[in-house]
């Protein structure tokens, strides 16, 4: 008997006594989960199980969403407005009415005094699709700022800017229903089984009944690594060197699919000219990946008869992100490889709702992927809200990792943070905190009053969460799906689409623009304003009941339609000329690279037990539990040159800042470099440079150079156990 026991307690399920099923989408990643929570005879949700009729996830959740449930009742959650007149004063309760008064006064004393775009607002990739076309009108038609962004430029941002330079317009032009179809699957920079479950099951389920080639490029041994056929080990930030070499064999072993690159594409000559300078003999000393298999690679992929690649943020986290995306949308077309089944370029996109925000938030433009550059653009969406067009800027302003920058210059004096968390998830924190402590005002709306930017906020307003609210979310597919409102809101918590309808009643054009008082009739304006046969981005097919009934469906759905599954089926592109762009992509190494002071590569990611900067999953006991402290992946043969044991604390030492974890000794890593997952507050962040992509701006989480100290243990175990407190 173990450990010398004699009565084994029986393992026991307690009974759930369901009494009804409200149905749902899982709020996490961009998997799009459909989902059921289970409510007792009293209304309390007590439990969460996967939907078996939705094809998206067949019955399978993720741990995060087996314990979604327990989302309602976790700690944290904020119980009422609060307001302070300094940071570092402390909050006093208010009600909504004093908190909406004291942040509308003060954004228009901000505007009134420095102009309008000195208030900037941080939105998220978490929020509802009608709460994001809600926000927009607030912000581009009432409160009248260019500095609007959300937080999915740190995701997602590179994805969009590689897709609409490459095929005119934003949206993946695939779908799950390709790993079916596929015969090569090329990941770049993805971690499916942690960091997307229930697609990697799909891909599995796919490869069982029809096995086919699957190669991961990615610089760690990941969990995809580990399962693939194929592992290239690529230096960090060389993804677009080993995509050049891969065409260079393409082209030079005449394995390109010429045909569709004559009737489809645009840019040939320009991409061949640039790929002449990555012969696979240079190429390899830049990437790491030998000539022989570079060429191998390149031959299995450009043979197969379908083939298709998807990435996450290894590929967009880096001051090349734009530019691989666009690579990879390269390597696609040449090979025929865009439109069909099983031939796709399929960004796994990040939050659960990062594609409502791309749709309908009018961040980076306005809603329906209307462009604010173009003037007939802005006169329709004016038209339809009922004001004049010129009040629309007629370009974006700045991005999210912009706008802190502009707060240290001056130009930005207060701010608005909905949903996101930037004290833990933007790179190099120690500057972001002295950015925050010299606003003139900031607000923060969350569900949950301890979030960590809350430390610095002038005014607290607490969000309902999740299935307190009613609205769509669309997942990495395009497939929109449902959310029915399944409990009342916690305590005075009010919907974020409540928030931003009562807010845009204190601006004068709150009065001409027309706010919707249910999510559902914002829906109904959303497809109505989406509506036309040119727009590739339709939805005035859909309703709430038909979503439900079909669990999920894809745009385009034009009236009358049923979704589509993918993009480009006809080789036609929203371009001028209808043609897609071959794009030459040349390599510029700005990374941050290791050296004799900062010897080892630092790569950051996700843990499938959390989400994010765990204000939710650090709340749930079960995936906090299996991850409760911030670690760092090193390699033993390196961690024995420095007298590193395993589980012990050390520091690592940026040019920035530095930060405590524990050491796990791992083959997964090489010995020049260092892995910390992404979730914790005050570790990572502090040492990352996030230097900046020039196209999409998103940051360069994954490259960057840090050395290893000692640190004195009682001292780490008292750091770590304060942390636990966030």
């Amino acid at each position: 008997m173990l450990f010398g026991r004699k009565n084994i307690k029986p393992i026991v399920i307690p009974e759930k006594r369901v009494a009804h099923w409200s149905y749902a989408t899982c709020a996490y990643c961009s998997t799009g989960c459909s989902i059921e929570l289970g409510l007792d005879s009293s209304g309390k949700v007590i439990t969460s199980r996967g939907n078996a009729k939705a094809d998206v996830n067949r019955g399978k959740l993720c741990i995060k969403g087996l314990l979604e449930h327990e989302l309602f009742d976790s700690k944290g959650r904020g119980s009422e407005p609060l307001i302070r007149q300094h940071h570092h004063e402390p909050f006093a309760p208010a009600s909504w009415q004093q908190a909406m008064d004291k942040t509308a006064t003060a954004i228009k004393t901000i505007q009134e005094k420095h102009g309008r775009d000195a208030f900037a607002v941080v939105s998220t990739g978490q929020l509802l699709t009608e709460e994001f076309y809600t926000l927009g009108k607030l912000v581009r038609g009432c409160i009248g700022t260019n500095n609007y962004d959300g937080n999915t430029t740190l995701c997602m941002a590179s994805a969009v800017s590689g897709y609409k330079r490459s095929f005119g317009s934003d949206g993946a032009p695939g779908c799950y229903d390709d790993f079916d179809k596929t015969d090569c699957l090329m990941a770049f920079g993805s971690n499916l089984p942690e960091q997307h479950p229930v697609i990697y099951w799909r891909l599995k389920e796919a490869r069982e009944k029809r096995p086919f080639p699957l190669i991961v490029v990615d610089p760690r041994v990941t969990m995809f690594a580990q399962m693939a056929d194929i592992h290239l080990a690529v230096t960090p930030g060389t993804d677009c060197v080993l995509i050049n070499a891969m065409m260079y064999v393409i082209f030079d072993e005449n394995l390109a699919d010429t045909a569709f690159i004559e009737q489809h594409t645009k840019g040939l000559s320009e991409l061949t000219k640039i790929i002449e300078d990555y012969n696979p003999k240079l190429a390899q000393k830049v990437c790491g990946i030998d000539e022989d298999t570079i060429r191998s690679v390149a031959r299995l992929y450009a043979k197969a008869a379908t083939a298709m690649s998807i990435w996450t943020m290894g590929i967009n986290q880096s001051t090349h992100g734009s530019d691989g995306v666009v690579n990879i949308n390269n390597l696609n077309l040449i090979t025929g490889n865009i439109g069909k089944p099983g031939g796709t370029s399929l960004s796994i996109t990040g939050q659960c709702n990062a594609m409502g925000t791309r749709e309908w938030s009018s961040c980076s433009g306005l809603p329906g992927y209307r462009a604010l550059e173009n003037p007939e653009h802005r006169q329709q969406v004016a038209d339809f809200w009922g004001i004049t067009p010129d009040f629309f800027p007629e370009k974006r302003g700045l991005t999210e990792t912009d706008i802190f920058p502009a707060i240290e210059t001056g130009e930005i004096k207060g701010l608005w943070l909905v949903a996101t968390n930037p004290m833990t998830s933007m790179p190099n924190t120690s500057r972001i905190r002295k950015a925050l402590e010299k606003l003139d005002f900031l607000v923060v709306q969350d569900s949950y009053s301890d979030v960590e930017t809350n430390q610095y906020a002038h005014v607290y307003l607490p969000a309902a969460i999740w299935a307190e609210k009613e609205g769509c979310f669309t997942n990495t597919e395009r497939r929109i799906n449902l959310t029915r409102k399944s409990v009342p809101n916690y305590a005075n918590s009010q919907s974020d689409f409540w928030i931003f309808t009562q807010m845009a009643k204190y601006f004068d054009h709150g009065s001409k623009i027309p706010f919707p008082p249910s999510p559902e009739l914002a829906f109904d304006e959303m497809k109505a304003l989406s509506k036309g046969s040119e727009r590739l981005l339709d939805i005035s097919g859909m309703s709430y009941d038909k979503i439900e009934q079909a669990t999920g469906i894809q745009w385009p759905c034009r009236e009358g339609e049923t979704g589509q599954a993918r993009l480009y089926t006809d080789g036609h592109f929203p371009t001028a000329d209808g043609k897609a762009n071959l794009i030459g992509v040349s390599f510029f190494d700005n990374n941050e690279k290791p050296d004799k002071r900062y010897p080892f590569w630092l790569n950051s990611g996700r843990v499938v037990e959390h989400f994010h900067t765990r204000t939710r999953t650090g709340k749930i006991g079960n995936c906090n539990k299996f991850s409760p402290i911030p670690y760092m992946e090193m390699n033993p043969d390196a961690a024995k040159k420095l007298g590193v044991k395993h589980q012990e604390y050390v520091r690592l030492i940026s040019r920035r800042s530095d930060a405590v974890a524990m050491v796990q000794l791992t083959h997964r890593v090489a010995p020049d470099m260092v892995f910390v997952p992404f979730h914790f507050f005050d570790c990572v962040n502090r040492l990352t440079l996030g230097l900046l992509d020039p196209h999409s701006r998103q940051p360069a989480f994954k490259q960057c150079a840090v050395r290893i100290v000692p640190v004195d243990q009682q001292e780490a175990e008292q750091l770590s156990l304060k942390r636990r407190h966030f």
